[in-house]
């Protein structure tokens, strides 16, 4: 008599490969242990993962942000290039919280997807493990959901969540900055993670490819350059001298997030001369038709953050920056505000 084997798998029939996922976990745990401190208790695969306080805080502050990297992903998927989109991921939270002065300590991450591609998983988990390097804090955990019908086969979604913590009395709230302090702009690596629907919009309408040439490299890879990472640059001025603001110029460009940490009664006053936008940036304008103001909304235009500190620490703030090798530039200044205008741009 013929017997009936059961179904071992009847969850991949419906489109969820659970051995998959368990593949997964084992690439990824050489990865996470890169970054790996001491304060981190619990390893890759557990529940909840556990991360002890460091102890040289007298009155710590946690400080927390999570982000994307949107429809940038569409580019790195065309590429078939997933590596440095994990960088990105970890920029976008990591460099939110370093705006109220919060050292990064863990990271955590969330990949969605419509069928699990263990190899481009594990290339997407390794830039996050660089990314996570770069900012000085460890990968501790994250989750992988495998949503069939919720996406193509072959399309992803990436969601990230930083942990920092500040000493209370350190904290950066912009509440003491006052008229006559300068901004500082520090520079953007390209696009960053924000505006990729604009440029999406631009490639479909346009003859150029991402393999077009562009100067001495590519569409492509200029639009994929990974999102910079603050945490060295700032760290290193604010050993030197007391910083009062910091704004990270990302969705909303200049234009909605430098009004963000400036006190209500005053308004930042930005000379749109005082830096060189960069290539990439006059192209979007160019093939989009769009005019200054609405790039200055929608994209960093090259600024990727920008300091305020007082008018005496302006240069040394310049100087030390460059010497860190970041290019940066006198930006404006905070004025007292004279109209309802938050952000006042000059040339």
């Amino acid at each position: 008599m013929k017997k009936n084997l059961p179904n071992l798998d009847p969850y991949k029939k419906a489109g969820v490969d659970i051995d998959a996922g368990n593949n997964l976990v084992e690439a990824i745990k050489p990865l996470a242990a890169k970054t790996r401190k001491p304060e981190v208790i619990s390893g890759i695969g557990g529940f909840g993962a556990l991360y002890e306080l460091p102890t040289n805080f007298k009155n710590p502050i946690l400080v927390s942000g999570s982000d994307g990297v949107g429809t940038k992903l569409k580019l790195a998927c065309a590429m078939n290039q997933h590596r440095s989109i994990g960088i990105d991921l970890v920029a976008m939270s990591v460099n939110d919280i370093l705006t109220q002065g919060a050292k990064p300590l863990f990271f955590h991450d969330y990949l969605s997807c419509g069928k699990l591609n263990v190899n481009t998983a594990t290339d997407v988990v390794a830039g996050i493990a660089k990314g996570c390097l770069l900012a000085d804090c460890s990968l501790i955990g994250g989750e992988t959901a495998e949503m069939p019908g919720m996406y193509n086969d072959a399309e992803y979604d990436l969601a990230g969540f930083a942990v920092g913590v500040v000493e209370k009395n350190d904290m950066i709230t912009g509440k003491n900055i006052s008229s006559g302090d300068q901004l500082i702009g520090i520079n953007s690596s390209g696009v960053h993670s924000n505006g990729y629907s604009m440029i999406n919009h631009i490639l479909e309408k346009t003859d150029m490819n991402l393999s077009s040439k562009f100067g001495d490299s590519t569409l492509g890879h200029i639009l994929l350059t990974p999102t910079r990472i603050y945490v060295e640059a700032l760290k290193n001025l604010k050993q030197k001298m007391r910083v009062k603001g910091i704004a990270h110029i990302t969705g909303g460009g200049l234009i909605e997030n430098l009004p963000r940490i400036i006190p209500p009664h005053l308004s930042a006053k930005i000379n749109i001369s005082s830096w060189e936008m960069p290539e990439i940036f006059r192209w979007i304008s160019e093939e989009g038709n769009i005019e200054e103001s609405s790039m200055m909304r929608i994209f960093n235009c090259g600024v990727g953050m920008v300091v305020v500190v007082s008018k005496k620490n302006a240069c040394d703030a310049v100087q030390a920056l460059k010497i860190s090798g970041d290019n940066a530039f006198l930006l404006g200044e905070v004025v007292a505000k004279s109209s309802e205008e938050n952000l006042i741009l000059t040339r």
